[in-house]
């Protein structure tokens, strides 16, 4: 480029676009690929239904970001397991944000179906924590 005095020159190829400029002694290089069109898909069967586990449980939901606790300390069972019977009032875990250690109670009566984080992981603010059938 600098040989011939080209400050800027553009290649296209199909759905590839090379473009270089230069500028003062140096040269910037910038390449594009533009996404191919995506291959028409083949006819296939679809697929057998399969029952939805999840159907019918709700979550419960971190009301905000920090490290969840699923007991009060390493030697206390945790709050609840699959299984627990728990009403709207239950503690559930504690989510531990900028030192304050808050309890989280269930808001919602039924059975814990599922947990769904691991003890002393993050969570973040809408994360479920635990999936409930409702009762």
């Amino acid at each position: 480029m600098t040989e011939h005095d080209i400050t800027e020159i553009s290649i296209k190829n199909g759905e590839t676009e090379i473009e270089l400029k230069r500028l003062g002694a140096a040269t910037v290089v910038q390449t594009a690929m533009m996404p191919a069109a995506p291959a028409p898909a083949a006819a296939q069967p679809p697929a057998p239904a399969v029952p939805d586990q999840d159907a019918g449980l709700v979550p419960i939901r971190s009301p905000m970001v920090g490290t969840f606790y699923a007991a009060t300390d390493p030697d206390s069972p945790p709050y609840v397991t699959i299984g627990s019977q728990i009403v709207e009032e239950t503690v559930v875990c504690i989510v531990e944000a900028m030192k304050v250690f808050n309890e989280i109670k269930a808001d919602v009566r039924g059975t814990v179906e599922k947990v769904m984080v691991s003890n002393l992981e993050g969570v973040d603010f809408g994360q479920p924590l635990f999936m409930v059938r409702r009762q």
